[in-house]
Formats: C-alpha cells, structure tokens, sequence
C-alpha cells in the first residue's frame, strides 16, 4: 500500500495467513499455533482513540431495525423455510433465584418451583405450533437439528426431571445429530445444580456448558450479589469434564465494583489452573438508567477506565501466554478447541448464540423474548418474541383456539444488499479479513468500486496500523483486532445519529 504522496508504507504482518492450497476457502488460515504474529496487540493510545459505542453485531441489521410483523408473516416464513436446512434450536428460560446487580437482561427473580413448570407448558406449546408449519424432510421423520442452547436467565432454574421432560418432548418434534456430532450446550449458574444435575444433563445428549463466574474475589462478588467459592466453580469444573462434557466455558467481567488490577490479575490466574477450554471476558457497562438492577451498584466503587483498560491488557495478555486462542468480541479458546479449530479453518459464523460453529442452521428460537433467524433465498428474516412474559403468555393461549395467531411480535426482513454488508462484516469478526475476490463472486459486484467510501474511511485506520488493504481485500492486523467492530461499523448502513446512544462502547 502506499500514502498520499507515493510513498510505499511498510506492511505489518496480518493476523491470519491466507495459504495458497486452500484457495477454495480465503477465511482459513494456518493459525494451528499461537505465535507473537498472530496474537492480538493492545495498544491503550489506539484503543482510547478508536473506543466508541458500537453493536456487537449479532446480525445485521442488528436488533435496532425492528418493525411490528404483519399478521400471518411468521406462519409463511416458517411454512417457506428450506426444508433441507439444518437446525439450531434455542430456549430462553427467563427465570433466576437470585438478582445479580450487574445484570443487564430481562430476567425474573422468583424462587416458586411452580413457575418453571408452567413456563414450560407454554413452551410445549409453541414448539408442537412451530413444529407443525415445518415441512419435513424427505427421508427423515422430523427436521434435523445439528445445534440446541437453552440461554436465559438460569436454565438449570428448571429441575433434573423438567430438563428430561423437554429433551424427551423434543425428541418427538425433532431428529438430532448424534452427541458427538451435534452442538447442544446450556448456561449454568454453579450455585443452582442439584446434586444429579450434570449427570443428568450429559445423559441426555448435552455436550457443551457454560459457567457464569464473573470473579473469585469475594469483596466483587459480594458488592454484585453473586457470592460463590473458587472451589464450587473447579469441581463444578471438574465433574463436566470427568463426565465427557467435549468443551467448557467460564464467563468473566472486567469493570465490576471494587475490582483493581491485582485482583482481577489473580482471579485470571486461578481460572487458568483451572483450565476450561473457552473462555468469554466481558465488559462491564454500568447504565443504571437503563437497567434498574444496576442502581444498586454504587458508581464511586467502579475502577477507572483507564484501570478498566489495563485490566483488558493484562487478561489479554495472560490468556494468551497461556496458549488460550483470542477469537474476538471477548471470546478465547483453547486451539484444539471446535471455535478455534472453526476460525481457523474458515467456518466460524456469529448469530444471537455469539461466536458458532453451526453458520449453515436456521436459528429457531422458543420463549419470551426469544429471536430466531429463518434464511430463505437471497432473504433472511430476524423475528423476535414479545419481551413481557404475561403478552407472550397470552399469544400463546390465544394459538390453541386461534393458530393465525404466532408468537412473533417484531421482524426484520433482510435485503441482498443487506445479506452482502452482512457477509463482509461477519467475515471482519470472525476471520479478520474480507477478500474482495470472495465477495465479488458471490454477489456479482465489484467490491472495491461498491465499497469505495467505506474504504476510503478506512484510510485513518490504515494509517494506524489497524488494518492493511489491498487489492485483494482488507486484513484486520494485530494492533486492530480488538478493535474489529470499529472496522466492520464503516460497513453499516444503519449507524446513523438515531442508534448512536443506544450501544456500550466497545471496550
């Protein structure tokens, strides 16, 4: 690349190789090995100067674009669906014990057992609905089902003997991949597993867990309303991986009340004793306004940013001594892990479940406030449940005498100019680079000529050493990466004034 004035630039190595055998495929890489080339560089001048507030991305359009669905969409989108499409099914499961104040969700504190199970009673029921305007594969029984997530919320707030009960009414619904082939994997609060929980969980086909720590410093936990011990979280730890469970997830977040460089230092250290094969290290975002759990969180007792910062770059720092993989948006794994192994080789997709090795399923979603994900041609349709539990509730009784009527209260239908920008910012989180030839193939366009202010707003980023372009495409490099969602923001069409108040920043 060359500046202004002519002058050769010199090129920083990228953070994926593109290797030539692999020509069929421009997302894989040979990153099979952490090295200093490929590790992500934190750089606080760059990050402060680039960190503004941004979506997470997804999908896209994001959530913001939501309209009111007309009457009878969802029933022709599900009865249109590409009958030979796999499926990812996902369960939100609203309901916890306990108020984390750092929360940021529409959750429901409430210790009634009863609750679950009527919850569940509704969720039979717009499965058998959904179920019905499916078409079937030829050959098989039912769709089939590669991917499962129950999210919430606290899944395990429903019983070892609920959890059967769901397993086994989905069985009836749906055909699933085998466990050592499909994705089926659950959130967990360690407080709440019964004694036969995980147990339980793994029998019937659950293959990968998710556990929400957030720290081990008890002064942290106590101030967020989360106490727990290190030893609760290892053995919990310990138990998945002696029963087979193939990947396990811990959760963290860096910006909590009374957090400092030294103890969160230390909670990352204890972690990695523990080794889990993924790890998510979150933001802590503290809008009070906007979320009424985190007025009990006293801003005086929040570290700076700038401490926020150097905790990001010593965790970052540290997890990748380690040997742990940065994946990107707050995602590590191990390199042996599916995630890494899926960026690696190209396939790593992005969806309201994060990071996923599933790109090719249609996301079908069941619950309050749950969004699926339904592809259909050059079109994909974002369709959301109500968010209020009583609304959703009454959608649903009003099916049983009525079934125009569906639970979806807001969509989104996208365009192919829409699937394009997609393309190109999945591509930018997911793999680090966007290759122009790729891209002109798939969408019979010249992407340089089409993308041409985009790439011009890119020319401070270049400059910076963020990003490197040329004629073949644009590589996210090292000092770049933890800033990807500032490069794939210049590609959205949506980020105008109206949405700017609505994200967290960045970092």
């Amino acid at each position: 690349m060359t500046d202004s004035n002519n002058q050769q630039i010199p090129s920083e190595q990228p953070t994926t190789v593109r290797p030539v055998a692999q020509a069929t495929n421009p997302y894989a890489s040979t990153r099979g090995s952490i090295t200093s080339k490929q590790l992500p560089t934190f750089d606080e001048a760059i990050i402060n100067k680039y960190n503004r507030s941004g979506p997470r991305y997804t999908s896209y359009p994001t959530a913001l674009e939501f309209s009111e669905i007309p009457d009878g969409l969802e029933t022709q989108i599900l009865q249109n669906r590409e009958v030979n499409a796999p499926i990812s099914l996902y369960f939100h499961i609203p309901f916890c014990r306990h108020l984390c104040y750092y929360c940021a969700c529409n959750k429901i504190i409430t210790k009634k057992n009863s609750d679950s199970g009527d919850y569940l009673e509704y969720l039979f029921s717009e499965i058998k609905h959904k179920r019905s305007l499916l078409s079937t594969p030829e050959g098989r029984k039912n769709p089939l089902v590669k991917q499962l997530h129950l999210g919430g919320g606290t899944p395990t707030f429903l019983s070892d003997e609920e959890m059967v009960q769901l397993w086994e009414f989905l069985g009836t619904q749906f055909d699933f991949l085998p466990e050592n082939e499909g994705d089926y994997s659950i959130e967990i609060d360690p407080r709440e597993l019964g004694d036969n929980t995980l147990k339980t969980l793994r029998g019937l086909g659950f293959n990968r867990v998710s556990l929400g720590v957030q720290d081990l410093d008890e002064t942290v936990q106590i101030a967020v309303n989360r106490v727990h011990s290190a030893e609760l979280i290892e053995n919990v730890l310990n138990e998945a991986r002696g029963l087979g469970f193939h990947s396990i997830n811990l959760d963290l977040i860096y910006g909590l009340p009374h957090q400092t460089l030294a103890t969160f230092e230390k909670t990352v250290a204890r972690i990695i004793e523990m080794s889990p094969d993924r790890l998510s290290v979150f933001n802590y975002a503290h809008l009070p306004e906007r979320f009424k759990a985190q007025r009990q969180i006293k801003e005086k007792d929040l570290p700076s940013p700038s401490e926020k910062l150097k905790m990001l770059g010593n965790t970052i720092d540290t997890l990748t001594q380690a040997g742990y993989q940065y994946i990107g948006i707050d995602h590590f794994a191990k390199p042996d892990d599916e995630l890494a192994i899926a960026q690696r080789e190209g396939h790593l997709h992005r969806n309201f479940q994060g990071y996923t090795i599933m790109g090719d399923c249609d996301l079908l979603a069941f619950g309050v406030s749950a969004i699926s994900q339904i592809a259909n041609s050059n079109t994909r349709y974002i369709l959301q449940n109500h968010t209020d539990l009583q609304v959703y509730q009454d959608r649903i009784n009003a099916a049983r005498s009525n079934p125009s009527v569906m639970p979806a209260v807001k969509y989104i239908k996208t365009s192919i100019k829409d699937r394009l920008r997609e393309y190109v910012i999945m591509n930018l989180l997911c793999h680090d680079y966007i290759d122009f030839k790729d891209v002109n193939q798939k969408f019979g366009i010249d992407a340089i000529t089409y993308f041409i202010e985009e790439i011009e707003q890119l020319g401070e980023m270049q400059k910076d050493k963020l990003i490197d372009m040329d004629a073949a495409g644009i590589r996210v490099l090292p000092k770049g990466r933890l800033l990807g969602r500032n490069v794939a923001m210049v590609f959205d069409e949506y980020l105008d004034k109206k949405h700017k108040n609505r994200f967290s920043k960045v970092i």
